[in-house]
């Protein structure tokens, strides 16, 4: 198994990131405008892009949420490599920092797609990055294209 790791920190803080990443209003503001479902623990939120392969998203059962410290998904459908995934997000404070530790974690193994997806990770978590410091973030349509996979 192979997993995607990333490391942000946004100068903000752990309740407000955390808003981010646990509600339904936070995720649409920096992933995708197409996010709806429930987001809480055991809920399952669904996230469409409108230039996905079919299903045309991803659907993500909500497996643990920890005010300002942690969430926790498993990807229940979409793409067949994302399926059985889990998504990770912790946080920390440091110094006026909020450090987000993101893992994508389970890959089977790293195809083509994972190097993307890794990829898209980045810009997605950037955009989280700019809505907690700014107020607006750059969520699906209006996020960075970097292949022609989008």
């Amino acid at each position: 198994m192979v997993d995607i790791l990333h490391r942000i920190g946004a100068q903000s803080s752990p309740d407000k990131v955390y808003t981010a990443l646990a509600t339904i209003d936070g995720l649409a503001g920096w992933w995708t405008e197409k996010t709806d479902g429930d987001s809480d623990v055991g809920g399952v939120i669904r996230f469409r892009f409108d230039n996905a392969p079919a299903p045309g998203g991803f659907d993500m059962l909500v497996l643990d949420a920890q005010p300002a410290q942690l969430v926790r998904w498993e990807v229940v459908d979409g793409p067949e490599e994302w399926i059985g995934t889990r998504i990770r997000f912790e946080l920390k404070q440091e110094d006026d920092y909020t450090v987000v530790l993101f893992r994508h974690e389970g890959w089977k193994e790293p195809v083509e797609f994972m190097h993307h997806c890794s990829t898209k990770w980045a810009t997605f978590l950037m955009s989280l990055k700019q809505l907690v410091e700014t107020g607006k973030g750059q969520p699906a349509p209006h996020d960075v294209r970097i292949s022609n996979w989008h």
